[in-house]
């Protein structure tokens, strides 16, 4: 697969991964190389990237905890402070290995520390590699409000190497899976088409629909890069999906949802929310209603649960001028961006999730 280029960060695929990394390290002149792992990465993923390193710089490696829960503040301060004990300056390289929380949180750290220092993103998830890894944004969540404080600004590098996935447990390959069925369903029905149907899929062809995914996303971002416009498209099915998202990993009697589970639900709402105001057909409604849960299940939400959920719209990033801005469908491909929504519309979408 060729090369991307992507704003400024290139983005390279399998073999020609840590070729270009190297070639990029000889050629920058870095005067220490960190490694961002959490614990799995750290046993699964970075002696793959060590067995490949070709260079005579030091090499450090910081490790974080794993999850959600740890993409903060507090975090971001510790990896600092590792940073300044390890004497690193502002021409050190960090190097961010693991799926969405590292390239986020990393990438952060990398963009503040010292007023910004060279970074490159190793997604190890299907998530990170088709979203989050790609496009410049980093941050870190505030307290359970998701992606508060960041920075966009471009690694140097990405390098996705599908061999890591297989590392993956299922249910963190689905939660990837939804940003891409998200891209067919706001930019292009024949790649949706594709996903209609996982058992024409096979493994061999997961590279050639990463590749189209990130293509898709680097075509958005490479026109919008500030989320003035159709970078916002971006967001369809996060506005309710991150404020269930929240809601759940905030609540100790719900079993907190994965990023992609809580987007699943959050694209059925809008589904129905774009029936209601985009005259998005009923029909493809309905089939995005039932081909999401049989992939994925449907989640309990309680009657109980709606109002704090809706409580937490308030701080979705796309909200401008007191408004709640959602990202509905005319047609699939034809996303419409900064429509406001009724809140008994938001609450028929809800009975509708669960009828």
């Amino acid at each position: 697969m060729d090369s991307i280029t992507a704003n400024n960060s290139i983005i390279h695929f399998n073999k020609n991964c840590y070729t270009s990394l190297n070639k990029h390290i000889e050629e920058s002149d870095f005067s220490k190389i960190f490694i961002l792992v959490d614990e799995n990465t750290h046993e699964l993923c970075l002696p793959i990237l060590l067995e490949n390193l070709e260079t005579s710089i030091t090499i450090e490696i910081i490790e974080i905890e794993s999850g959600e829960i740890n993409k903060t503040i507090d975090t971001c301060v510790g990896v600092w402070n590792t940073l300044s004990d390890l004497d690193a300056d502002r021409k050190s390289l960090m190097i961010n290995v693991g799926g969405g929380v590292i390239t986020d949180l990393g990438g952060f750290v990398a963009c503040t520390f010292k007023r910004g220092i060279a970074y490159v993103n190793i997604p190890t998830t299907l998530l990170s590699m088709v979203d989050a890894s790609v496009g410049g944004k980093t941050g870190v969540d505030l307290g359970h409000l998701k992606n508060q404080i960041g920075v966009i600004d471009s690694p140097d590098l990405v390098l996705i190497d599908t061999n890591f996935l297989d590392t993956l447990p299922t249910n963190q390959m689905r939660s990837g899976l939804a940003e891409m069925l998200k891209h067919g369903l706001i930019s292009d029905v024949n790649y949706w088409n594709k996903f209609t149907d996982l058992s024409k899929l096979s493994l061999d062809d997961l590279d050639e629909l990463i590749y189209e995914s990130v293509i898709i996303k680097r075509n958005v971002v490479t026109e919008d890069p500030r989320e003035n416009g159709l970078r916002k498209t971006l967001n369809f099915g996060h506005t309710l999906g991150h404020a269930i998202e929240t809601y759940f990993l905030g609540n100790e009697n719900k079993k907190t949802l994965l990023h992609g589970e809580a987007i699943v639900i959050g694209m059925i709402l809008a589904a129905y929310i774009s029936s209601e105001l985009t005259n998005f057909p009923k029909p493809e409604r309905d089939f995005i209603k039932k081909l999401f849960i049989s992939y994925y299940g449907e989640v309990v939400i309680e009657n109980q649960d709606i109002k704090p959920i809706l409580e937490l719209l308030k701080y979705d990033k796309k909200n401008s001028h007191g408004n709640i801005n959602f990202v509905l469908l005319e047609a699939i491909g034809k996303p419409k961006i900064d429509c406001i929504v009724e809140e008994s519309v938001i609450l028929d979408a809800f009975n509708y999730y669960a009828s």
